[in-house]
């Protein structure tokens, strides 16, 4: 440990992204990538903003982006605030808006990297245990907070709190900020956007990342009251001015306004799931119902560690967490139809299943 480190630092557990391995010709199911490419609208856009304007810098704004989301969504632009990667836009959001007296509320089981922005904006934080079944119970939320954070559909565990459950919790919660992240709604779910007008203490998270299949680009957005937008633009204007480049900005804005290559994508990786999900369960695996790219199945017969090392020397990753509750479970990405035979297959030979 280095003696010129701050204290805040010494303290810090970083998160720890999935695997992003080099060798040629593997199955890659264990970082929730889309398996479809971008839109090739997107990619044209791209290419086209690849010139002599880079020598200039972006709009630190990125007003064309804020107006393509607000249009397919049907706010205002001022409603929006953009980032580089919704990873950023959470950051900002933690130190924004849920560094309070009152400790923070999110599940047990969730996105690991929210006690990590706890550790680096020393915001303090309780988790709320998930029943058994994984669901979140937003029952369980209706207490004294600093506010409240919760992916939907959840992850790692795929599971979807309804629309009704969301809006009941932001009734009963008015006096804290309440954040829905939304990075993998649009594979099942119903995102919680139309409720900002309503609430002005909920934030709504989302990517572009997975279902627009932009992963490499960096973009991520939140909507929300015009406050809560405004505290985050005071964060990321005292942080990085430019955090959207020229090329990020014309590709995620083509993506929106190629509204049939995102649904279709979108319709094929919830089939490939449902098909992948049926396979699984013949094998004796228990599959929690997902409404994400991913599913997460544990086998009552087989060490879930030593089934992704079986895997793995087939040529097929997925991700394997070692969390107490869930070390027994397989996170697997829905890759297209090719990939999941393949890993049908493959889990065939392991459980010994003919």
């Amino acid at each position: 440990m280095s003696r010129f480190w701050s204290d805040v630092v010494k303290g810090l557990t970083p998160y720890v992204p999935g695997e992003q391995p080099r060798l040629a010709n593997l199955v890659k199911l264990n970082t929730n990538e889309n398996p479809y490419g971008p839109s090739p609208r997107a990619l044209d856009a791209i290419r086209a903003a690849t010139g002599e304007s880079l020598k200039l810098y972006p709009d630190p704004n990125a007003e064309q982006l804020k107006l393509a989301i607000g249009n397919y969504h049907g706010i205002d632009a001022r409603n929006i605030f953009v980032g580089n990667g919704s990873d950023e836009v959470l950051a900002h959001t933690f130190l924004a808006l849920l560094k309070h007296r009152r400790p923070i509320l999110f599940p047990d089981i969730s996105y690991s990297f929210y006690p990590v922005y706890c550790g680096l904006y020393q915001v303090a934080f309780e988790t709320v245990p998930l029943p058994d079944d994984f669901s979140i119970r937003v029952a369980d939320y209706a207490k004294p907070n600093g506010g409240i954070i919760f992916p939907n559909p959840n992850a790692p565990t795929g599971c979807l709190v309804p629309l009704a459950d969301i809006e009941w919790l932001l009734r009963t919660n008015p006096d804290s900020v309440m954040v829905v992240d939304e990075a993998y709604v649009d594979f099942g779910g119903e995102s919680a956007i139309p409720l900002i007008v309503r609430y002005p203490n909920l934030l709504v998270v989302q990517t572009l990342s997975k279902s627009r299949s932009l992963a490499g680009l960096r973009v991520g957005f939140a909507a929300g009251h015009a406050d809560l937008i405004e505290a985050l633009e005071r964060v990321k204007n005292s942080f990085n001015s430019y955090p959207l480049d020229r090329l990020a900005i014309a590709g995620a804005v083509a993506s929106y306004e190629d509204r049939d290559y995102f649904e279709q994508t979108c319709k094929a990786v919830i089939a490939s799931r449902e098909k992948l999900v049926a396979e699984l369960k013949v094998l004796g695996f228990e599959v929690l119902p997902s409404a994400a790219n991913f599913i997460f199945a544990r086998h009552p017969r087989h060490d879930a560690q030593e089934s992704a090392l079986a895997l793995r020397r087939r040529g097929i990753i997925v991700r394997h967490f070692k969390q107490p509750r869930i070390e027994q479970f397989l996170r697997i990405t829905v890759g297209t139809d090719e990939q999941c035979a393949a890993l049908a297959m493959a889990l065939r030979e392991i459980v010994g299943k003919s």
